[in-house]
């Protein structure tokens, strides 16, 4: 599959990352974003990126970290398209205001779609919520304890990397959210959030690589969850050019 266009979103929760990965051909979503909330600050960011994903075909979407899809599924959506969602990501994603133990909005992201928490963001940018169903998270192996249990009591499915492929609905468009961090940190050096274990690269890579080639994949979010000011920051910029590539492929 090749993607028309490339955009990078160069913020992590709405602070701008510098020294963020741009990939040749890509444009940037950058506006000037208002003085207030980091709530306020994303609604702003991700209502700029929905514009530029409803104006094209197909994007890949390069970003600082998870909170971005919230405005690719936005765009989507303007478009017509309420794709299934393949989530990789080493962490879950699924904390709200009552189980984060860390008070970070950018684990929140998949809570946010379903709509168990921060509903105004989703008002902001006109996104409607996602049924819990149509959402695959693969592999989550770094969950919070009050996470954990509001994720067994949910609807999301969770899988490992290699039982992903038969669980995809039969028909219909897919929207992959890939963040680095699901690939073991060995492979993925000076990662914000590094969790121990994960799939390697060449099995990620596997996946993505299957998942193009359906012809069904309509968007991929590759969330660079990595410090660009890190010592072993190229090494990571070049692994994540190689699973990027495997996109690409036809």
């Amino acid at each position: 599959m090749k993607f028309a266009s490339v955009l990078t979103v160069p913020f992590h929760v709405a602070e701008r990352v510098d020294g963020f990965p741009l990939p040749a051909g890509a444009r940037a979503v950058a506006p000037e974003l208002p003085v207030g909330t980091a709530q306020d600050r994303m609604i702003a960011l991700f209502r700029a990126l929905a514009d530029g994903v409803a104006a094209g075909d197909i994007h890949r979407v390069y970003t600082g970290d998870c909170m971005a899809p919230l405005g690719v599924l936005a765009g989507l959506e303007r478009r017509g398209i309420r794709p299934f969602i393949v989530w990789l990501d080493a962490h879950g994603d699924f904390n709200t205001w009552e189980t984060t133990p860390s008070g970070y909005i950018g684990g929140m992201p998949l809570a946010i779609l379903v709509g168990k928490e921060e509903r105004r963001m989703l008002d902001g940018i006109g996104l409607e919520t996602i049924a819990e169903n149509r959402i695959l998270l693969s592999d989550a192996r770094e969950v919070d304890p009050r996470e954990g249990v509001a994720l067994s009591r949910s609807a999301v499915r969770i899988a490992r990397l290699e039982e992903l492929p038969g669980l995809l609905p039969q028909d219909g468009p897919i929207y992959l959210h890939l963040d680095l961090d699901v690939v073991r940190p060995s492979q993925m050096p000076a990662l914000r959030y590094p969790a121990a274990g994960g799939p390697t690269l060449d099995q990620v890579g596997d996946f993505i690589e299957g998942l193009a080639k359906t012809g069904r994949l309509v968007c991929a979010t590759i969330g660079c969850t990595w410090d660009p000011s890190h010592a072993e920051a190229r090494e990571a910029l070049a692994a994540t050019e190689k699973l990027a590539s495997r996109l690409e492929r036809e």
